[in-house]
């Protein structure tokens, strides 16, 4: 599977986001998602997570509250849905892709990988 993260940009702190992760092929529906995110001098951290179904998602505590992540298996798609973002939240930030059960949290659960969007957030 291809993946092809967008929506990325710079925002003032307190402001909103939504990211987008369009997969390619036919078997989307199979593969649990995650997005991670990487800040520069950083390595790469997990985000959030959604099975296949869609059912119970996985937060970092960094972002509990603030982000949802969901997914539109009729159009091969997961979005990350940022609000209240701070600074911190500055990265370039990456969906993955794996058929797994669960909601998988580390980068070494994942194989495919998009290619990053920046996300900036101003204070």
């Amino acid at each position: 599977v291809q993946l092809q993260a967008y929506g990325g940009g710079l925002v003032q702190a307190g402001g909103s986001l939504r990211l987008s992760c369009a997969a390619s092929g036919r078997t989307f529906s199979r593969y649990a998602m995650g997005w991670f995110r990487q800040a520069p001098g950083k390595e790469r951290e997990f985000v959030a997570a959604i099975p296949w179904n869609g059912g119970s998602t996985y937060y970092a505590d960094s972002v509990k509250g603030r982000f949802t992540i969901s997914r539109d298996n009729a159009k091969n798609t997961v979005y990350l849905q940022m609000n209240s973002l701070k600074p911190e939240d500055t990265a370039v930030y990456y969906c993955a892709a794996d058929i797994t059960i669960g909601v998988p949290s580390h980068v070494r659960d994942y194989y495919y990988w998009g290619q990053g969007t920046l996300v900036t957030v101003s204070s």
